[in-house]
């Protein structure tokens, strides 16, 4: 793997957080104990190689699986204080281990362990309960010091993962406004809600009024009714039927 041939740096520095780190839940004992997760047993291998070669003693792995179901049972038994947890395993993939392992009476700190920030996956992994990402190419300096700083309660995401959450956030915004906008306009009765639609594609009070079978009256009531209730005008209202992206009206 790039960069573990840097670890040897780390044999002359105590990469332990210093004593100010904020802390939620503080490791039991001298040693940050660590299971390791990734269906290659390879990386399990490399892993444990740098976490115990190169921590000066700090890090102990008391554990490798490769594959879900094992790293639920391991941490059952043994209590680890953090996980390094892979992704993309077959079967019980990384985000719903996870979760599976958040869920248990003492749950290990989880450090998502990848190559790859796929779409969508730093924040379901988040969403699971992980607390950063370590990527397989970092240095291995950096690994340590990530793996200490989360069992001090400090989150741990790298600038890929950074980068990644943003994104994923971002491609949110348009589907959130879209749902408030449909949320707003399904809190109106059922005829306001289809005035306030008409009238967002272009009919005018009377064309409202012919298909709805009411009076020309009645539309311009509504229509009222509608914008008091949602404290709107009506270039406002259509705006929000814009937004909300409904059908076209037949």
């Amino acid at each position: 793997m790039p960069g573990y041939n840097e670890a040897v740096n780390t044999r002359d520095h105590d990469l332990r957080p210093s004593s100010d780190a904020s802390a939620t839940e503080p490791c039991r004992d001298p040693h940050v104990t660590v299971n390791i997760v990734d269906d290659d047993p390879m990386v399990c291998q490399a892993m444990r190689l740098i976490l115990t070669d190169y921590s000066n003693g700090g890090i102990r792995v008391i554990s490798t699986s490769v594959s879900g179901v094992d790293a639920v049972e391991h941490a059952r038994r043994e209590h680890p204080d953090v996980v390094l947890m892979d992704i993309a395993m077959p079967g019980t993939d990384g985000i719903e281990t996870t979760r599976q392992l958040r869920a248990l009476p003492e749950p290990p700190h989880v450090l998502m362990l990848t190559s790859l920030n796929p779409s969508n996956t730093v924040e379901r992994a988040v969403e699971a309960g992980a607390e950063g990402f370590v990527s397989k190419t970092d240095a291995p300096q950096e690994i340590i010091r990530r793996v200490f700083d989360v069992c001090e309660g400090v989150p741990q995401f790298n600038t890929a993962s950074q980068r990644q959450l943003i994104a994923d956030l971002g491609a949110q915004r348009p589907t959130a406004r879209r749902d408030e906008a449909r949320r707003l306009l399904d809190s109106l009765p059922a005829r306001e809600r289809e005035t306030v639609v008409l009238a967002a594609e272009g009919f005018t009070n009377a064309q409202i009024a012919a298909r709805m079978f009411i009076s020309e009256r009645t539309a311009k009531a509504h229509l009222s009714s509608a914008a008091d209730k949602l404290n709107m005008g009506r270039v406002q209202l259509a705006r929000l039927v814009e937004r909300a992206d409904l059908p076209p009206v037949e």
